[in-house]
């Protein structure tokens, strides 16, 4: 395990970020994005790689039902292994947002060409990953992927922890922990 150093000043935020199956079915481009969200300081609190039914995938998506691309992104979302991650970091949810790029892969390539949807993304629907816009769609979210974990249990108990960076990076669970007191 490798400590990581440095100081946060603002409470952290989580945010749930999802690589979906398009990307996570190239094991060197899921090695690039997991590489990619330590780059940008994210630390990771959860870590889960997951197959989806087509039931599981229509119920997170049910806010979509009816509209024209409803049935093409619940079928490619059940289609293969995707991995979910609950995120940390000063305005979590922005900051995931911006690294992810904007939803059109044709849009993201001329106005964020450095995003992960302007470099790996496909398509509309397979444009490599999901996130939470909001504080309240982050809480949803993270409860529907990780439903053992409780958001205000961790604000309450870890997110001094992680915040102060007294962390270890766990290679083989690929999540931060607090570091055990010596």
């Amino acid at each position: 395990m490798l400590p990581t150093a440095g100081r946060l000043s603002k409470v952290l935020q989580l945010t749930l970020a999802v690589i979906k199956p398009d990307a996570v079915a190239h094991p060197m481009m899921l090695e690039s994005l997991h590489q990619r969200i330590l780059e940008d300081n994210f630390l990771i609190v959860r870590c889960k790689d997951l197959i989806w039914s087509q039931q599981d995938s229509e119920r997170f998506y049910a806010e979509h039902s009816g509209r024209f691309f409803y049935q093409r992104l619940v079928e490619f979302m059940s289609s293969g292994p995707m991995r979910a991650y609950i995120l940390a970091r000063e305005d979590a949810i922005h900051h995931w947002r911006e690294m992810m790029g904007p939803t059109k892969v044709f849009r993201a390539r001329y106005t964020s060409p450095a995003s992960i949807r302007a470099q790996f993304g496909l398509t509309d629907t397979r444009n490599t990953t999901h996130g939470s816009d909001s504080a309240e769609s982050a809480q949803r979210e993270i409860n529907f992927f990780f439903p053992d974990f409780c958001v205000e249990e961790w604000m309450e108990k870890d997110e001094l922890l992680f915040r102060s960076r007294r962390l270890d990076f766990d290679h083989e669970k690929q999540i931060h922990t607090p570091q055990l007191k010596s």
